[in-house]
């Protein structure tokens, strides 16, 4: 992205995690001190001892901290705070914002669009979608995936089963396998660490499976098609540079196509290059479709269902 590189002497920038906010291995910072959640009554003390350690930002991944920084953003109006995938609620659960806290989600339909696309035109006919817990993020991949499936192949079916869970990696291998064993040739999760078994299950299948969060194709290379990647790390480094310039502001940020907040990691070699190609000039016309404004997509099952192909 040709962000220059900010030493920790320049700054530091710590960097707490929820259960699930695992897949994102590297974040264009280097050497932050992380420290990770394992359980959530840990949140809210890891985010007042980096406040207490005198961060100048702490970052908070994943929607369930959202009610640990609210509390410990309120208790210290002078440090700043980033949460990632939710907006600040007030104490009633609506979206409210706070000076101190930039709030950031993603269209992430947008990105499953894409992959639903790619999906739709690599099938023969069953694709497979594996969500973790029923909660509206995760409904907002899957309308997205479904629509673009839609867009790419009308009479495909798409097969979608929710694991309960972000952190049960044998029960993302039971559903990723009973998804193959149903004729399904491509599942994409949406799933934490299920989303791993997911993979493992795709292995064992010898079948494609669409990784997400960030490029996951290093888990599987032969299996991995593409990855619906969020780069959480545009977020950072946005608010990072603002912290540096003194223009950090609370608020809302909303990252999808346009914002380059999300997109599809390289498709796998295992589709070979003129279809690849021929697959990739389509991605790139619906996504300039997306950006401009011509094309609408889907974030709820609602919306979903009166989503109608566009014309290509």
């Amino acid at each position: 992205h040709g962000y220059e590189r900010l030493s920790e002497t320049e700054y530091r920038v710590l960097l707490p995690t929820d259960l699930w906010g695992m897949s994102f291995p590297h974040l264009g910072i280097p050497e932050p001190l992380i420290l990770y959640g394992k359980a959530q009554e840990d949140y809210e003390p890891n985010l007042q001892l980096l406040v207490d350690q005198g961060a100048e930002l702490v970052v908070a991944v994943g929607f369930m901290m959202e009610p640990a920084t609210r509390a410990v953003s309120s208790r210290n109006p002078n440090a700043r705070f980033l949460l990632i995938d939710s907006p600040l609620l007030d104490a009633s659960g609506k979206p409210t914002i706070a000076p101190n806290v930039r709030a950031v989600v993603f269209r992430e339909n947008e990105g499953t669009f894409l992959a639903g696309v790619l999906a739709g035109r690599l099938t023969a006919g069953k694709i497979g979608f594996v969500g973790g817990m029923q909660l509206p993020l995760i409904r907002k991949f899957e309308a997205g995936f479904r629509a673009g499936v839609r867009q790419a192949n009308s009479s495909a079916e798409v097969f979608v089963a929710y694991t309960g869970t972000f952190d049960d990696e044998r029960k993302g291998i039971e559903v990723g396998h009973d998804l193959y064993q149903r004729g399904c040739d491509i599942v994409f999760h949406a799933a934490g660490l299920d989303g791993l078994g997911v993979i493992k299950a795709a292995q064992q299948a010898d079948k494609l499976v669409i990784g997400v969060d960030s490029d996951q194709s290093h888990v599987a290379p032969g299996n991995v098609l593409t990855s619906m990647v969020k780069h959480v790390d545009v977020a950072v480094y946005l608010a990072v540079k603002d912290v540096l310039e003194k223009k950090f502001s609370g608020g809302d940020i909303v990252l999808g196509l346009r914002e380059g907040g999300v997109g599809l990691a390289p498709i796998g070699g295992m589709v070979l290059a003129p279809k690849r190609e021929a697959i990739a000039a389509e991605l790139d016309k619906l996504r300039t479709q997306i950006i401009e404004g011509q094309l609408a997509v889907p974030a709820t099952l609602d919306e979903l269902a009166k989503f109608v192909a566009a014309r290509p």
